[in-house]
């Protein structure tokens, strides 16, 4: 998954019971069809922070990361890790964990990322 190109998650306003939610994904090309893998925050505290994180943009940058989890016999297994960052005019950086909200998305995400 070594990508050195800047990946961009974007985020989409929509109403819900009256009140402005947002949707979060990446978009890429896999095979010459548009794909979207959508994200959300690790834990549903995140949305608070993601709305900080973006601001008053529509965009952020997909840090891409490893984590390793050792099993209960010992065996280290390394999995990506996805963070959705923004510097402000100041140079503060702001921050947030994401995940795929799906299977598929994690799908998408994966193919969208080679």
């Amino acid at each position: 998954m070594a990508n050195d190109k800047k990946i961009t998650v974007e985020r989409e306003a929509f109403e819900l019971n009256g009140k402005t939610c947002y949707s979060y994904f990446v978009k890429g090309a896999v095979r010459g069809r548009e794909v979207k893998a959508q994200l959300v925050p690790q834990d549903n505290g995140g949305y608070v922070l993601l709305d900080i994180v973006f601001d008053n943009a529509d965009t952020a940058e997909l840090v891409i990361g490893t984590i390793s989890i050792t099993n209960d016999k010992g065996k280290t297994e390394m999995f990506p890790s996805y963070t959705v960052k923004n510097v402000d005019e100041n140079g503060e950086v702001f921050e947030c964990p994401v995940k795929a909200a799906r299977k598929t998305d994690k799908t998408k995400l994966a193919m969208i990322l080679r």
